[in-house]
């Protein structure tokens, strides 16, 4: 007798389906059971207003959670990145997977760089985040671009810069990976340039709090080097009490890049990782001013010692002046 599959709540995307895809064949793996996609909408999904207006904080979220609460699904996957830093004491996040490639890229025509991009270039991003690194880059390199608010997904996106309305689109190198579009990116943006929201690129597996055996079926899947540097990078986030559509850039390296990288493994050699670098960024959306500061020290052995490093650089980034450049403030 086969045995009753378990429910997994996803987002309807494109890219939700596909990453909740992979989690879901590797939980069937663990746990021997099959595992079936209860599609969800958000209303993150619905509205077409800028995130930056409708409070990025939770919109893609919260109905996956209600679902959670009544029992309509047993567990659902999240992008890291859009989970409030807060955690509801009935839900726990039971595994964060060995994360993906958190850096920005682009799509551009004519297969340009940012650096190659012409005067008066319109780029296009839903991220006041991206907005303040690409407006500061563009200042500091004497470049003359323009960015422009869009919303939609990746097919819109790119959509823009095919019909010829936007000269680029910045997208996440998770996101194209996971859905293998990644043939389609023109240039990775080096974290120097742009550094990634706080959690990009890692996943978010969550369930009730009570459901014991299946915390510990999921817990399979956790990476804790991954856990360890996307808690501090929240940590660091929610210390700004900033929201996820606020200003805010933040990485743990493990370990620190060295070199840009084009295309391929981003995931460090688990058996030499030895420190963690852990950096933040926040800034004004027209990039005329930022704060961006950076700790390095061991990587934390325990979630404590995670949300501690982010606290730390929070702090010494608040009394840089963070504070007044973050328009959304966390609920």
């Amino acid at each position: 007798m086969t045995e009753k599959a378990l429910r997994l709540g996803t987002r309807r995307s494109k890219l939700a389906m596909a990453q909740s895809g992979q989690v879901a064949e590797a939980v069937s793996q663990v746990t021997g059971r099959p595992v079936e996609l209860v599609e969800i909408t958000t209303y993150g999904d619905v509205s077409r207003e800028h995130l930056a207006q409708i409070g990025g904080t939770g919109v893609f979220v919260a109905a996956l959670r209600e679902a959670l609460a009544r029992g309509e699904v047993d567990f659902a996957v999240h992008s890291l990145k859009d989970l409030p830093t807060t955690q509801p004491d009935e839900l726990v996040v039971a595994a964060i997977p060995v994360r993906e490639d958190p850096r920005d890229v682009m799509v551009t025509r004519d297969a340009l760089k940012l650096a190659d991009l012409p005067r008066g270039a319109r780029i296009g991003t839903g991220s006041p985040r991206r907005m303040a690194q690409l407006n500061a880059y563009a200042r500091s390199h004497g470049m003359d671009i323009e960015t422009v608010p869009i919303r939609g997904n990746v097919d819109t996106r790119i959509g823009y810069v095919r019909k010829g309305e936007l000269d680029a689109v910045v997208l996440a190198a998770a996101g194209m990976n996971r859905i293998g579009r990644s043939d389609e990116v023109t240039d990775f943006l080096s974290v120097d340039t742009v550094l990634p929201a706080p959690g990009q690129g890692a996943l978010a597996v969550e369930c009730a709090a009570d459901d014991a055996e299946l915390i510990a079926a999921l817990a399979e899947l956790d990476d804790p080097l991954t856990r360890a540097a996307v808690t501090a990078e929240r940590s660091l986030l929610a210390a700004l009490e900033a929201g996820c559509s606020a200003p805010v850039g933040a990485l743990a390296d493990l370990p620190p890049l060295s070199a840009p990288l084009e295309r391929g493994d981003f995931r460090a050699d688990r058996q030499i990782v030895k420190e963690m670098r852990l950096r933040g960024v926040v800034g004004s959306t027209d990039g005329s001013t930022l704060v961006q500061l950076s700790t390095t020290g061991p990587v934390p052995e325990t979630h404590e010692a995670a949300m501690a490093l982010g606290r730390e650089l929070a702090a010494e980034m608040l009394t840089q002046g963070a504070a007044g450049l973050m328009g959304e403030r966390a609920q």
